[in-house]
């Protein structure tokens, strides 16, 4: 094969495969582009991409985790304090805080297994927007790189490896929101330094206030070439809150409390997350290979309350959540060009390894946020080694393709310290899966793309349910679940891209689950269900119609229901599975001026597993702006919900009992109703930037 023509399918290939690999490369000169998006005759399915990076950092975002919001069809939500994971959806899921969608930053998984919480748990409050270089995204299980909770998709966010400048940045905005930004980057030769710190605090519009205090730091060091360098980072986060959880509807209309009001004043939490990475990576003749390895301390404490007085009239229902854990891993991979067939190719392989410590995870009983008793109280250990391999080939000028294959093999041990029933629920296990993939891309003429793409993934379950005997709340026997859960999908896309400044996308897909992981109130985690089937449609326009002026537009219609025959009383719609998601940016970069407005809406979805519940529609409309007065200074303006709207950001449909209702002897069981946690109202946040 050519040397031309092997660098350039190496290029093209390794475009497709670092979807889900953010840049990673250490630059000592200044990068101020984005990532390079995936292109007509480089991209590997038609929902796959990188985020502009003028679309990602222009946009105002009311919470870190909002930032993947720029990956079409993910909407961001909060239904508790702004130290506790986002809720997220996509693709027909409600993916309560990350289960299905894989999030990495800087080459770290985000998302937790076996979580205190709920599976999948994906906290991104210790992101630094500011910092984040590039977004990538891919959907669906079609990819051998893809692993763990990438079902529905997976996003990579990295941090640049320089800054243009040091800044300072302070903002500041109604309800005791404030926050102070520092970070700068220093070169010489070949070697690199670059530090940030933030301390932020808000107490945002709820009658109970947030207290949130977060503080949260960055350190890296980079050395070497775009061909052949090494960095090491340190990231440090540590925050806590006070939370106004959803609150039942029916306690707002009869006036029991506002909009803005809580029913427990003593729910909140606190986390910590401290970590260091490594990478090495060398681009040469032979092939591209990285290398990298991390190690995660992690802390969290919850105290949640759904039910008030439901399952204990006199205490009340709060329950506290906690983890503790370590997290280790290490990934490698190569890539290079060859021929196969008499045709061109590259082959890309690679291993992981994840092994998660998890020295307490544990479920309590509380009053006030002091431990009544003990629920369940484990330590974990589970090790997850994965190894894929996947081949390109390009046929002709007009049709490539590529095949890849995975297998993952866990390996979990559970024991049990709650006395009664902690040593029955103990024990060990393994599970192992493969997952082949395949796709194939045809290009009828320069401008346009066809994609066929298919294959299969899996999610794992919390482990301690794959060793469960017995009930731990009430000591009936309990049915295991599989440790490792199979996802089959497919996906027919096209792709519209005449020149630079236009593309749009679509794309039709389908996902079978073998099994559904639902939110259960009570404890506030997430439990396995049935079958499910997944299809939808998804379309994107990203047109930058002059040279100041862009529009993105992005529409998902999905439909999600269980699979099989219904147990009495049940349907099978998927509860919370969101129908439909539309939104729409325009941006416009002219000079010293940067504006951004963006439109969000989350349409109605099933809140109850018959369809007779339906949630509301929610609409939100932010606006932001920034200019710079001078070489120094950079004044900026955010306005969140602009118009005003009272929307939700989340809804389920649940019994819970009030005091009040107990009081009356109306409890009866429990009231069915809609639990709500409202949209914040419009607010502003002002900042002022002082670049050296």
């Amino acid at each position: 094969m050519p040397p031309h023509i092997s660098r350039r399918l190496l290029c093209s290939a390794l475009l497709g495969s670092a979807a889900v690999h953010a840049q990673t490369s250490h630059l000592p000169e200044i990068q101020v582009s984005g990532p390079r998006d995936a292109t007509v005759g480089t991209a590997d399915s038609a929902s796959e991409g990188a985020v502009e990076r003028a679309s990602y950092q222009s946009r105002p975002k009311l919470r870190p985790g909002d930032i993947v919001e720029a990956v079409p069809g993910v909407v961001a939500t909060q239904h508790s304090g702004d130290g506790k994971a986002n809720q997220y959806f996509l693709r027909g899921f409600n993916l309560d805080h990350g289960t299905d969608f894989a999030v990495t930053v800087d080459g770290m998984p985000v998302n937790m297994p076996t979580h205190g919480h709920g599976q999948g748990y994906a906290d991104l409050n210790f992101l630094i927007p500011e910092l984040v270089s590039g977004v990538r995204y891919r959907k669906g299980p079609y990819f051998a790189q893809s692993g763990d909770f990438s079902l529905a998709g997976s996003a990579a966010l990295d941090y640049f490896g320089a800054l243009q400048a040091p800044f300072v940045e302070a903002s500041a905005g109604p309800h005791g929101f404030r926050r102070l930004l520092a970070a700068g980057s220093r070169t010489v030769a070949d070697r690199t330094w670059l530090g940030a710190i933030e301390i932020e605090g808000n107490d945002g519009p709820w009658d109970v206030p947030e207290r949130l205090h977060k503080v949260n730091a960055v350190v890296r060091y980079a050395q070497g070439s775009p061909t052949h360098g090494v960095s090491v980072t340190a990231m440090a986060y540590k925050s806590r809150w006070t939370s106004t959880d959803q609150v039942p509807e029916r306690a707002i209309d009869s006036g029991q409390i506002s909009r803005f009001g809580s029913m427990n004043p003593t729910d909140g939490g606190k986390t910590q997350r401290i970590s260091l990475s490594g990478k090495w990576f060398d681009k040469g003749p032979n092939g591209d290979t990285e290398i990298s390895a991390y190690a995660i301390d992690y802390r969290f404490n919850l105290f949640s309350d759904f039910t008030y007085f439901l399952n204990h009239p006199i205490n009340g229902d709060q329950f506290e959540q906690t983890d503790r854990r370590r997290i280790y891993g290490a990934q490698g991979s190569h890539s290079v060009g060859h021929g196969i067939g008499g045709f061109d190719g590259v082959f890309h392989f690679g291993a992981q390894w994840r092994g998660d410590r998890i020295g307490e995870v544990g479920l309590h009983d509380t009053e006030f946020r002091r431990r009544l008793g003990t629920v369940r109280d484990d330590k974990v250990s589970q090790d997850l080694l994965s190894v894929y391999g996947q081949q390109w080939v390009q046929f002709n000028d007009q049709w490539r393709g590529y095949v890849g294959l995975r297998g993952d093999a866990l390996r979990y041990q559970v024991t049990g310290r709650e006395p009664v029933y902690g040593p029955l629920n103990s024990g060990r296990g393994h599970d192992a899966t493969a997952s082949p993939q395949f796709g194939i891309a045809f290009t009828p003429v320069p401008a346009h793309e066809i994609y066929f793409n298919a294959g299969a993934g899996f999610h794992s379950n919390d482990v301690r349910g794959a060793t469960i005997v017995t009930d731990p709340k009430t000591g009936d026997p309990a049915d295991r679940v599989p440790a490792l859960v199979k996802g089959r999908g497919a996906e027919l896309g096209w792709r519209l891209q005449p020149d630079e400044n236009l593309t749009a996308t679509l794309a039709l897909w389908k996902l079978n689950l073998g099994s559904e992981l639902v939110y259960a109130d009570d404890a506030g985690t997430t439990e396995p269900g049935r079958a499910s089937t997944r299809r939808g449609v998804e379309a994107t326009l990203r047109w930058k119609f002059n040279p100041a002026w862009r529009i993105e537009l992005d529409g998902a219609l999905s439909r999600a229901r269980f699979r099989g025959l219904a147990p009495d009383g049940e349907g099978n719609y998927v509860d919370n599975a969101v129908d439909r998601v539309f939104a729409a940016g325009l941006t416009r970069i002219d000079g010293p001026w940067t504006a951004s407005l963006r439109l969000r809406y989350l349409g109605p979805r099933a809140l109850d597993t018959l369809g007779s519940v339906r949630s509301r529609s929610a609409t939100l409309l932010n606006f932001g702006a920034r200019y710079a007065a001078n070489q120094h200074v950079t004044l900026g303006l955010e306005v969140f919900n602009l118009a005003g709207k009272k929307g939700n950001d989340i809804e389920y449909y649940y019994a819970s009992c009030t005091a009040g209702e107990i009081a009356a002897g109306s409890c009866n069981g429990g009231v069915n109703d809609r639990h709500v946690h409202p949209m914040e109202p419009r607010s502003i946040r002002l900042s002022a930037r002082y670049t050296f």
